[in-house]
């Protein structure tokens, strides 16, 4: 369990609160008298998101990058990708001996 006072609570909040959703309590002391203990939540989605989802909930808040909010488009999968004929290899051997 961390103790943290009023002050070092309010200068470093995110901090405290990146470990309370590791599962970590935070206990809140004013005074040398504990006034409130932060806890972690159980909910369906802070327990399905794992620590993937955090660090891309921390990034998006910071404003580092935006998830989308839907399903790839279908057109996306369909699509096969070309088929060469030719090796790649023999057709760029072939430019360098021509010298282009």
């Amino acid at each position: 369990m961390k103790r943290a006072n009023i002050a070092q609570l309010k200068n470093n909040l995110s901090r405290y609160l990146d470990q309370v959703r590791h599962g970590e309590i935070v206990l809140v002391i004013d005074r040398d008298q504990p006034i409130a203990q932060i806890v972690p939540l159980q909910d369906r989605r802070t327990a399905r998101r794992g620590a993937d989802g955090e660090r891309l909930a921390r990034l998006e808040r910071q404003g580092l990058i935006r998830r989308g909010a839907g399903a790839l488009p279908d057109w996306l999968g369909r699509r096969k990708p070309p088929r060469l004929r030719r090796s790649l290899l023999r057709d760029l051997l072939a430019e360098r001996e021509s010298g282009w």
